[in-house]
């Protein structure tokens, strides 16, 4: 058994829009290798947010690792449940400088206060893909961008029925 990642379809997004002096950002040090994957196909630098989560859902930040004034950010990671950890990640930035945040995210949870939160944030966009369904006022947000893991599952597929390596699917 092979796991799929949703990498290759959130750098494809991003590497079409191109954005200017581009600092992938980690909200957590589980997400260091992962951040630094999608810095490399997209010719980026690296940052890290450092934070504390006294009880479950709730998360403080602490410090911002790295330098991201002036520049754009992309905060990558693997969910987005309440949108606790995201939006006071953006805040983090922002405060330490960072020119716009945009953010992405394999499995859009998006519970409880979640579609409020990023609608009142001061995020850019949150690019998340379709692996869950999104209940109706996240698919009217206009600050969440859904992409298709169609075309990835449709190639292991293929990789699998020929017989051949699912591995140029990893990023």
């Amino acid at each position: 058994m092979d796991h799929l990642f949703a990498a290759p379809v959130l750098v494809a997004y991003f590497q079409k829009l191109d954005l200017p002096k581009l600092t992938v950002v980690t909200p957590d040090a589980g997400g260091v290798e992962r951040a630094m994957a999608f810095a490399k196909r997209l010719n980026g630098e690296l940052a890290m947010v450092n934070k504390r989560r006294p009880q479950a859902n709730v998360a403080q930040v602490m410090n911002v690792i790295g330098d991201v004034r002036g520049r754009t950010c992309l905060l990558v990671d693997d969910m987005i449940d309440t949108a606790g950890t995201l939006v006071k990640t953006i805040d983090a930035l922002l405060e330490n400088g960072a020119a716009k945040v945009y953010a992405c995210c394999t499995h859009p949870v998006l519970s409880g206060p979640a579609v409020e939160r990023i609608e009142n944030s001061r995020l850019e966009e949150v690019i998340v893909t379709n692996t869950i369904p999104l209940r109706s006022d996240a698919r009217k947000c206009k600050k969440i961008t859904v992409l298709s893991v169609g075309s990835l599952l449709a190639q292991a597929l293929q990789s699998i029925h020929e017989e051949t390596s699912v591995s140029g699917l990893f990023i």
